[in-house]
C-alpha cells in the first residue's frame, strides 16, 4: 500500500490568514489520521511579489499552530516545524526540463499576445468561449508557423509558452482523476483553455510547477481549496503528458467572511500574526480555522 503523503504549498506574498490555516490543517490532519507524512512547499516563482520575510513568518506561524512537517527529499533548512522545505525558486532547472519534454512532444507553443491583444481579440470575436474564470484565450498564436515563431523569439519579443490543450488531449485520449469528496471526474482541461506554462522571464507557471513538484515529492493526496478544482483537470492532462501517476485529490471548502466572500490576502483578511499579537492561543486559532481540538 502506498504511504500517504500530503502537502501545504503557500506563496510568500503576504501573511497567512485563517483560510490558509484551514487549508494547512486540512492536509496535516489527513496525514495524521492516515499515518502519513505532511510536507511544506514554498511556491515562490514570482520574484516580484514573494518575499523572504513572508516565508520566515509563515513557517513560524505554522509551527506556532502546532504543525510539523518532514520531507527527506527537500532542501536543507532550519525550519521551526522540524523539517526541510522545498522552495520552487531553487528548482527552475527541473521546470525547464519538464517544459522541454512538452516542447519535444509538440504540445506547447509560444504566445506573443499581451493582455490588451487578448482582450481586443475576444472583443472582436463577440461570443468568446468562457471558462470558470472568465473568457478563454482565443488561440491567436496557436497556428503561427515555426519560422514566424522562431523569428519573433529571436527578435526579443516577450512570449509565454501555452499548452495546446486540443493537441494534448488528442495525444492522451480520455482521462480521469479522483476527488475524495466528489468521486471520479472525467478530465475536461478545455475548461481553462490553453493555459500558460512558462514565460520568457520565468521558466514555469503554477500549473507546471505544482504538477512536477507533487510528482517529485511523491505526494499521494493533494488537499487544496475548491477554488482550484478546475485547475486539477489541467494538471491531470500534464501528468499524462509527462508520464506521472496521478495522486488522489480532496478539494475542501473555503472559509468566508460575513459577506460570503472567501478570505484573501488582497482583501486584507486578518492574519495569523495579528491574531497572535492580540494574544490568541493556538488552540483558539485552530478552532476559528475549523479544527477544534
Amino acid at each position: 500500500m502506498t504511504d500517504l503523503v500530503t502537502r501545504f504549498a503557500p506563496s510568500p506574498t503576504g501573511h497567512l490568514h485563517l483560510g490558509h490555516a484551514h487549508s494547512a490543517l486540512f492536509g496535516w490532519t489527513a496525514a495524521q489520521r492516515g499515518g502519513g507524512r505532511f510536507l511544506l512547499r514554498i511556491e515562490d516563482i514570482d520574484p516580484n511579489r514573494c518575499r523572504p520575510a513572508f516565508e520566515r513568518d509563515l513557517i513560524e506561524d505554522l509551527a506556532w499552530l502546532g504543525l510539523s512537517w518532514g520531507d527527506p527529499g527537500g532542501d536543507p533548512g532550519d525550519a521551526p516545524g522540524g523539517g526541510p522545505v522545498r522552495r520552487q525558486s531553487d528548482h527552475f532547472d527541473d521546470y525547464r526540463a519538464a517544459l522541454a519534454r512538452l516542447r519535444e512532444a509538440g504540445v506547447v507553443y509560444p504566445c506573443f499576445c499581451t493582455r490588451k491583444d487578448i482582450a481586443a481579440e475576444i472583443g472582436r470575436a463577440g461570443a468568446a468561449p468562457h471558462g470558470p474564470d472568465g473568457p478563454l484565450y482565443p488561440g491567436t498564436c496557436r497556428h503561427l508557423s515555426e519560422d514566424i515563431r522562431a523569428a519573433r523569439i529571436a527578435a526579443g519579443e516577450t512570449w509565454a509558452m501555452r499548452l495546446d490543450v486540443a493537441e494534448a488531449m488528442r495525444r492522451t485520449g480520455p482521462l480521469r482523476w479522483h476527488d475524495r469528496g466528489r468521486g471520479w471526474q472525467t478530465a475536461t482541461p478545455e475548461q481553462l483553455g490553453d493555459v500558460v506554462l512558462a514565460r520568457k522571464d520565468t521558466p514555469t507557471s503554477y500549473h507546471l510547477s505544482v504538477t512536477l513538484d507533487d510528482h517529485l515529492q511523491r505526494v499521494t493526496l493533494v488537499t487544496r481549496g475548491e477554488d482550484l478544482f478546475f485547475a486539477t483537470h489541467t494538471h491531470r492532462l500534464l501528468q499524462a503528458l509527462l508520464g506521472f501517476e496521478p495522486p488522489d485529490y480532496h478539494h475542501h471548502g473555503l472559509l468566508r467572511n460575513a459577506a460570503g466572500e472567501r478570505l484573501a490576502k488582497r482583501d486584507r483578511a486578518q492574519s495569523l500574526r495579528s491574531l497572535r499579537a492580540e494574544g490568541a492561543e493556538p488552540a483558539a486559532v485552530r478552532a476559528l480555522a475549523g479544527f477544534p481540538d
